[in-house]
């Protein structure tokens, strides 16, 4: 049997984990000098609540070698394989320690790491993949030719309420000099080649310009490989989430809509009112 592993930032709801039976290894949320799990021992609300005390943005860290070894031991002790899956290698060090670990339990023949090149549920989309693709016989490498595939046709964007986050985390390149601009600016940011970048500026309501944002998606969503998209989302109205699905509902294009709350990491350097409408391309 094949499982598939993903760190945290991939940012699936427990219906998916369940369903699909992924096990997640943790990155870590650091607050001052305490350090969490993330989407284990801290909340959303928590991480907030201490940014806004303090006036600062937490901070983040891969999960150790060590982690990686104790998520994948008794994977590979039950006679498994593994396909784990990584945030983009060039915003965090997760990938090189899941290859360490397979390396530490010499089963590098077993287990198979792949850089999603990718952040939230740009990952997601290709853990899912690879779950459905595992649950029909195919391979390792089968798999893994087909994620690799895959992994350029990802569309991963979202829109934020704030600069505030993705400036102090530098690690959205150009969002410095928009952070300097006039109120209300908010733009579209892309995952792009594993890394982040500003897109199309949008300006004035939030609620508003949310719907904006995915009605300027509205051809490559109906060129969009049908399975699934998500709606992926930190803190924020309701409305505004309901106000998305309900537009793409309209559309009548996909088998299912996946609604997923931002976990501790991507929620950190994006902030509250984040929100992105995520999907793979078609063939």
């Amino acid at each position: 049997m094949i499982r598939i592993v993903a760190d945290s930032t991939c940012d699936l709801s427990p219906e998916l984990i369940s369903r699909y039976n992924i096990a997640i290894l943790p990155l870590h949320v650091i607050l001052g000098e305490k350090e969490f799990r993330d989407g284990v021992d801290i909340t959303i609300e928590e991480i907030y609540s201490w940014a806004d005390q303090n006036k600062s943005t937490p901070k983040t860290s891969a999960p150790s070698a060590d982690d990686a070894v104790n998520a994948f031991k008794p994977i590979i002790e039950a006679g498994d394989e593994i396909i784990a899956f990584s945030i983009s290698s060039s915003m965090s060090a997760s990938y090189e320690y899941m290859k360490m670990a397979a390396e530490i339990l010499e089963a590098e023949d077993k287990i198979t790491v792949i850089d999603s090149a990718n952040l939230s549920t740009g990952i997601g989309l290709l853990v899912v993949e690879a779950a459905v693709l595992a649950s029909q016989g195919l391979t390792r490498e089968q798999i893994t030719e087909k994620i690799e595939y895959y992994k350029p046709l990802v569309r991963a964007s979202f829109v934020v309420d704030t600069l505030v986050y993705l400036h102090r985390g530098g690690r959205c390149s150009g969002v410095a000099a928009l952070a300097g601009n006039a109120l209300k600016l908010h733009p579209k940011i892309l995952v792009e080649d594993g890394a982040m970048h500003p897109g199309k500026k949008y300006r004035g309501k939030y609620s508003n310009i949310v719907l904006d944002y995915v009605k300027d998606m509205e051809n490559e969503l109906k060129s969009a490989k049908t399975d699934r998209v998500f709606i992926t989302y930190s803190p924020i109205d309701a409305g505004v989430v309901r106000s998305v699905r309900e537009y793409l509902e309209s559309l009548n294009i996909f088998d299912e809509i996946c609604e997923t709350s931002a976990g501790g990491v991507v929620s950190s350097h994006c902030g509250p009112g984040t929100l992105g409408v995520l999907f793979i391309a078609k063939e």
